[in-house]
């Protein structure tokens, strides 16, 4: 295997635990959280928006916007059609998602601060790179 595929591998698991981590006082995690943040900057979007967004397979998604409405934290519309499915956040994520956006912040930043501002913008640009 090439170790920079390797280990990139290794810190996108350690990421997840950390997001994870940092996301258990919501009750939330990472894959929850990565719908969320999406749905917020979109403000609405359907099931299909979501999943080619964060390049993720539909029924991955589906489940995941199933789950997040149980706990209250989305509402789920129908759109133009039967078959279409508009989501917004709810009025309790809203209340919640300046808290939660900030703690993530809080663990971005801590994962970053070994980076100088040129080494993370190097890092960006060499990540953008892979396909």
């Amino acid at each position: 295997m090439n170790p920079i595929i390797h280990e990139l591998f290794q810190k996108t698991r350690f990421l997840t635990q950390e997001v994870n981590h940092t996301l258990k006082k919501f009750n939330l995690y990472a894959s929850q959280w990565s719908v969320l943040y999406c749905i917020q900057q979109h403000k609405e979007m359907t099931l299909t928006q979501i999943w080619r967004y964060l390049n993720v397979e539909a029924p991955t998604i589906t489940r995941t916007v199933n789950r997040l409405s149980e706990l209250g934290w989305i509402e789920i519309c129908s759109g133009k059609d039967k078959r279409e499915k508009i989501v917004k956040l709810s009025e309790h994520a809203l209340q919640q998602f300046p808290a939660i956006k900030e703690a993530m912040m809080e663990f971005e930043d801590r994962m970053v601060a070994v980076l100088s501002k040129e080494e993370e913008v190097l890092l960006f640009e060499l990540l953008k790179k892979i396909r």
